[in-house]
């Protein structure tokens, strides 16, 4: 027998329904780290993987949504919590996918499991604050609530793990659930983060995030009549606007950045909820 062994390489998969499947076409694609070695195999999703992870998004909305404020928020808090335990093997990847040294990368770690906190402390101050009590002439109450608009599809985020994080928690935070596209050249502190939410309590379905080639599997995403809301930060001004034309028809609400934005945290917030209102009759 031999000493010498071959390590047992990971092929990074997809998350869809709390599970970890590889792509239904059994295809793989290589990530290079930004020096241009070989970092990984990670799963290359097809149309048909994004359409079973809107599926288990519509499924689960309803399950998240009815979770209470406070429990949602546990249950983001959690998520922070395994990302602090795995942050070295988060920033290992971060380095080597954008090409930072370690102390940037751990620097953009904590950076994201800070943001994963700050939204983990909105869940039950939304309401308040995008919501409120109207004046009425008449004996009713009648109070503006905010809802989440449902599932939302996040495409494509170039940041390997900060800006990924920022677009996929605000929705999350309100209550809509998600089906992201992982970057498609630095996607594995993205699947990684994926993978913390099985014993972070998150219910099957919640977060959904599928890895492959952007240009395949986003206007597949966009045109999706079962998606209420889309994210398209994460491409080009001219792909954005190709997005933005698929989701118009079937009226999605899109979320775009804004020229010199430094901070779209509120914004983004805003983005995916509705308004009811309720009207209630004032005993006497």
């Amino acid at each position: 027998m031999s000493d010498a062994r071959l390590d047992v390489r990971k092929t990074y998969k997809l998350l869809i329904n709390g599970a970890y499947p590889r792509s239904e076409s059994g295809r793989s694609y290589e990530v290079t780290s930004a020096k241009g070695a070989f970092l990984a195999n990670v799963a290359q999703g097809s149309r048909k993987d994004v359409r079973d992870a809107v599926s288990a998004a519509r499924a689960a909305q309803a399950k998240w949504w009815n979770a209470t404020a406070y429990n949602r928020g546990q249950v983001i808090y959690r998520l922070a919590e395994m990302a602090e335990s795995r942050r070295d093997e988060l920033a290992e990847h971060v380095a080597l996918a954008e090409g930072v040294n370690v102390r940037t990368s751990q620097k953009k770690v904590s950076a994201s499991i800070d943001r994963i906190v700050w939204y983990a402390g909105w869940t039950d101050k939304v309401a308040q604050v995008l919501g409120g009590t109207n004046p009425v002439a008449g004996p009713f109450f009648n109070f503006s609530i905010p809802v989440p608009s449902g599932v939302v599809g996040v495409v494509g985020v170039q940041e390997s793990l900060e800006g990924f994080v920022e677009a996929i928690m605000a929705p999350l935070c309100v209550g809509n659930t998600v089906v992201a596209l992982a970057s498609e050249t630095r996607p594995t502190p993205a699947v990684l983060l994926g993978e913390m939410t099985s014993a972070s309590d998150f219910p099957a379905g919640v977060l959904n995030i599928v890895t492959g080639l952007t240009s395949e599997l986003a206007p597949v995403l966009a045109a999706h009549e079962d998606v209420d809301g889309l994210d398209i930060c994460g491409v080009t001004r001219d792909a954005a606007d190709e997005l933005a034309v698929l989701g118009a028809g079937s009226i999605k609400r899109v979320f775009r950045p804004r020229e010199n934005e430094t901070d779209s945290s509120l914004r983004r917030l805003r983005a995916f909820v509705e308004t009811s209102t309720v009207w209630h009759t004032i005993g006497q």
